[in-house]
């Protein structure tokens, strides 16, 4: 499959905005310790504040990854990219495993999880796109020899 950035910036907005929403959907007993104990965190309140942090990191994972893409070639490419996928798939296990055990994350509810959760997929998703699809590499021009003025020799 041929590669088209268009693909990979509407997936990456989507995923943004989706998690933006999610994660602003933290429950009562979350909004009470986001606004006393971790008033850092105040951003994940408003949708717009949380889906433009997470395309900010979309982002800069993507052009991680596209530099990678474009800097290594063969196999040396596709374990760079398969390490960090599996980087990606442990980074959402860890969270899911904090989500499950950590009582304070716990209280912060299934919508705010759901976002956390798409943030992952979205590297995930950002990460299978340059795996799995194919450089636009331009094809050598094919030369064709060019007929000359002169007649061949023995035609006279």
């Amino acid at each position: 499959m041929k590669r088209s950035y268009y693909i990979l910036s509407a997936l990456l907005l989507l995923t943004a905005f989706l998690s933006g929403i999610l994660t602003s959907g933290i429950s009562v007993v979350g909004r009470v310790g986001v606004n006393t104990f971790y008033k850092n965190y105040r951003f994940f309140k408003i949708w717009w504040q949380a889906a433009l942090v997470c395309l900010l990191l979309l982002v800069l994972v993507a052009l991680l990854l596209y530099g990678i893409d474009k800097k290594f070639k063969g196999s040396k490419r596709i374990l760079l990219l398969l390490t960090f996928l599996f980087a990606f798939l442990g980074g959402l296990f860890i969270t899911y495993s904090d989500f499950r055990h950590s009582l304070s994350h716990r209280w912060l509810g299934e919508r705010f999880h759901l976002g956390i959760y798409l943030y992952w997929i979205g590297f995930c998703i950002a990460d299978l796109f340059f795996l799995l699809t194919q450089r636009n590499i331009p094809s050598p021009a094919v030369t064709t020899p060019q007929a000359s003025s002169e007649a061949p020799p023995g035609d006279c």
